[in-house]
């Protein structure tokens, strides 16, 4: 059987990690979250009082501290750096807000996309971001790009927060998703934006089901044709 690399981008909240994870699952494929790998890099900074003027800095604890990911034992993803868990930490409100301005730095990027393009060599990998299809693996078989409005995604977290115990008030979490919208969409270096022969879909109203149909749908007759 074929084996493919499916690019998954789109803003924050649209449901990629969610649906990429489940169609990982079901194909079995490996899940990559590089959305977790830039929110490591900010964990690291914020950690160390670094800004983004200290790039050296930020680059040295990335290699003191690498990267890595696990299975709990309930299937779910572990992320590290070094030893150290930091898979609840990196979905703080401090990093979310912050990540925006540590994705833009082009060095940290460079380090990331790297270990992101070796993973990947194998095919039989799903990853998300928002430069997957466009930067990371511009020769992926499928590429999908997935949209929804700033109320529905500012509803998604509202309520993933309140599962996790996180207070957040809906007004200010709808003005932080419009403002990373912006900013992710006008950095300088690999904007948010759909790869030319990516597959757009409006997630808006959709439950993750009928998302994760959609692109199994799609990823299926590649792999039938293979």
């Amino acid at each position: 059987m074929k084996k493919i690399t499916i690019a998954i981008d789109g803003p924050a909240s649209s449901g990629k990690s969610t649906v990429a994870k489940i169609i990982a699952k079901n194909l079995g494929y490996t899940y990559l979250d590089t959305g977790a790998m830039y929110r490591s890099a900010t964990y690291l900074a914020l950690q160390n009082n670094l800004t983004e003027k200290d790039v050296p800095a930020i680059l040295e604890q990335l290699a003191q501290h690498p990267i890595s990911f696990a299975k709990a034992s309930d299937g779910s993803q572990l992320v590290y750096v070094g030893d150290r868990d930091i898979t609840a930490p990196i979905r703080d409100n401090q990093v979310t807000n912050n990540v925006s301005w540590v994705a833009a730095i082009p060095e940290v990027r460079e380090e990331l996309v790297a270990q992101q393009r070796r993973i990947a060599e194998t095919g039989a990998i799903i990853m998300d971001g928002r430069d997957i299809g466009t930067v990371v693996l511009p020769q992926a078989e499928l590429k999908i790009f997935l949209i929804a409005s700033v109320e529905e995604r500012a509803e998604r977290r509202f309520k993933e927060n309140q599962e996790k115990g996180i207070q957040t008030d809906f007004e200010t979490l709808k003005k932080e998703i419009a403002d990373r919208d912006y900013k992710d969409s006008h950095r300088k270096v690999s904007p948010l934006k759909a790869a030319d022969d990516a597959i757009t879909f409006d997630t808006t109203g959709v439950d993750i089901q009928g998302v994760v149909d959609f692109i199994q749908e799609k990823a299926q007759k590649i792999i039938d044709k293979g």
